[in-house]
């Protein structure tokens, strides 16, 4: 009977550990890189949720941004034409028109808001200690505040969740691409798995080990998140 004879790219039992344990160390990064790789795909889809989350909420703060500002310039437009119809009644009653007078007290007392008040009085204290400008009470800054702040706060708002929501899809790109390159440490991992000669092994397990290395220090820098 003939005998089989020993394959002669098997590990010797007794040659050396980076021979005999190479398959054992293959199976055991495998297990931690598809773990790392799971890890770090299940971050990355965290953090495309929470962008989207941000970029969809700034863009609803935009919207409302806008429709305080219209507002706002609809309510400036009104303040304005009001302010040149108190005017003309002003002239006309100081050149003695009662009814002129009449009508001035009415439509100060409908169409002058509070801030709108509180600005033209400040405009006619300007207009006395200084005589030579005519002050225009709608460039009054709590005036202008009162019509448009709420517009610019919403706006600074929506500004800063869709810096906030790029920040986070950047993360989220990064992770990414970090689980791609654990991928390729994958699959020369799983080449090396099928491979018999342990000098080639240990040169895909190395590579691959060199990807994951540095992938995974990067991904450490990424901040954990949860939903």
């Amino acid at each position: 009977m003939s005998e089989t004879a020993p394959d002669a790219t098997a590990p010797a039992p007794t040659g050396p550990w980076w021979k005999r344990h190479v398959d054992l160390i293959t199976v055991i990064m495998l297990g931690v890189v598809a773990t790392a790789t799971a890890y770090t795909s299940f971050q990355s889809g965290i953090y495309g949720g929470q962008s989207d989350d941000k970029i969809s909420q700034s863009e609803a703060a935009g919207t409302l941004a806008e429709s305080l500002y219209l507002e706002g310039n609809q309510q400036y437009v009104v303040d304005s034409q009001t302010i040149q119809q108190l005017s003309a009644y002003a002239i006309a009653a100081d050149a003695g028109s009662a009814t002129a007078a009449q009508q001035y007290d009415d439509l100060y007392f409908i169409g002058v808001s509070d801030v709108l008040h509180a600005a033209i009085q400040s405009a006619a204290a300007l207009d006395e200690s200084d005589p030579d400008f005519w002050h225009d009470p709608q460039y009054d800054e709590a005036y202008q505040d009162a019509l448009f702040g709420g517009y610019a706060e919403e706006d600074a708002n929506a500004i800063a969740l869709r810096a906030e929501g790029d920040e986070l899809g950047y993360r989220g790109d990064l992770l990414s691409l970090y689980t791609t390159l654990m991928a390729v440490t994958l699959f020369l991992l799983g080449i090396a798995a099928v491979l018999k000669r342990p000098v080639l092994q240990w040169v895909l397990i190395a590579t691959g080990g060199a990807i994951f290395l540095v992938t995974s220090v990067l991904t450490a820098l990424v901040p954990f998140t949860w939903l």
